[in-house]
């Protein structure tokens, strides 16, 4: 079989089609992860206000891909392309970057979450370790060189007690292997700005949420859960203490990486070598969110608090904001009731006729 990637879709949108802008001096972004949750919403966001913009999604089994499916379907009407291919393929890195000419690179493509890094960890070493490095050596050979932001994660302040986390703490205590490659993004970024002059930016994202979620994180799975009326798992801690998340809506999320993408500072040397936490400021404990998701599913939830596995998720999750909204203007204003409410509006109507099988058969870790 001819395992290249297609350059055109069957309703016939073509890659250099996708990366045109609207109008010239408009950026042209490569956005990877675009089958994903943040990689949908921000290349949608950019392909409407004008930018080109090229995707990139593997679309990996990891989670239901009738999902991932839907949300590229949905980008393509748009006026987005994916490119169906891995980051390690470098030839198909080195066209792209022929055909578009990109200004920016906005790396949001990794295998996600914490405890599945138990049963495949190969997959995170390959996405989120080589994939990332094999977008740093492409583009650091291009002329001009693009600028490079990328999503770190909340998960590399790992074992850190001192809350609200900040972007001056120190990290280097992940408790998990994906945090560990999320540490190993930003080390990366570090090293490829001070060689060779690539303007980087990191940034560290607090428990996403919203519509076209992922379905292995909370409020997606918890809905899930209570409409197949199975039991919700909550974790507890030490000494029957909730798990603590500040779960940041995905609006505010796009609005913090567009940002970021306007801020960041050209590359050649020196180039800025930026990492910024896009989070809400505003934790909740688990029970509030199934508390939210009953009021708005009009369903009662089934629980069983259970000790915290010993797989990887912290117990707190804080985000002090203040230097993205210094640097960026960041200010996210989605309360967690307002964002859930929005979620189960989309997944109510995205769902109107019963979960599909790939969804019923998902068993998140």
């Amino acid at each position: 079989a001819d395992l290249r990637p297609r350059w055109e879709s069957p309703r016939g949108l073509t890659a250099s089609a996708s990366c045109k802008p609207a109008s010239p001096g408009n950026k042209v972004v490569l956005v990877t992860g675009t089958g994903g949750f943040v990689g949908f919403h921000t290349a949608r966001y950019l392909r409407r206000r004008g930018d080109g913009v090229l995707g990139l999604d593997n679309f990996n089994t990891y989670y239901p891909v009738s999902l991932k499916r839907a949300r590229s379907d949905e980008l393509e009407r748009e006026g987005v392309f994916t490119l169906a291919t891995d980051l390690n393929d470098v030839e198909s890195l080195k066209k792209a970057h022929e055909l578009c000419g990109f200004t920016h690179i906005l790396n949001l493509a990794a295998q996600a979450g914490v405890r599945y890094a138990t049963i495949d960890p190969d997959s995170y070493i390959n996405s989120n370790v080589a994939g990332f490095t094999a977008i740093l050596e492409v583009f650091k050979s291009q002329s001009p060189m693009p600028r490079i932001l990328y999503a770190s994660s909340s998960s590399v302040y790992g074992l850190n007690t001192k809350v609200p986390f900040s972007e001056d703490d120190v990290v280097d205590r992940p408790a998990s292997l994906y945090a560990a490659t999320k540490k190993s993004n930003e080390m990366l970024a570090h090293t490829y700005n001070h060689i060779y002059g690539l303007a980087t930016t990191g940034l560290r994202f607090f428990t996403v949420y919203g519509p076209y979620g992922r379905p292995d994180m909370a409020a997606f799975a918890f809905a899930n859960k209570i409409m197949r009326g199975e039991t919700v798992r909550i974790f507890q801690g030490p000494g029957g203490s909730e798990l603590e998340r500040d779960f940041t809506y995905i609006d505010d999320i796009v609005q913090g990486i567009v940002a970021a993408v306007d801020h960041i500072g050209p590359s050649g040397k020196p180039a800025p070598c930026k990492v910024y936490n896009l989070g809400n400021r505003q934790p909740h404990n688990v029970t509030y969110l199934v508390d939210l998701l009953e009021e708005f599913l009009q369903k009662k939830a089934i629980r069983d608090y259970v000790p915290l596995p010993a797989t990887g998720d912290v117990l707190k999750t804080n985000a002090d904001v203040s230097l993205a909204a210094r640097d960026l203007g960041y200010a996210p204003r989605t309360s967690l009731r307002e964002g859930v409410k929005k979620f189960v509006e989309w997944y109510t109507e995205y769902y109107k006729d019963g979960l599909d099988s790939d969804m019923i058969n998902y068993k998140p870790l």
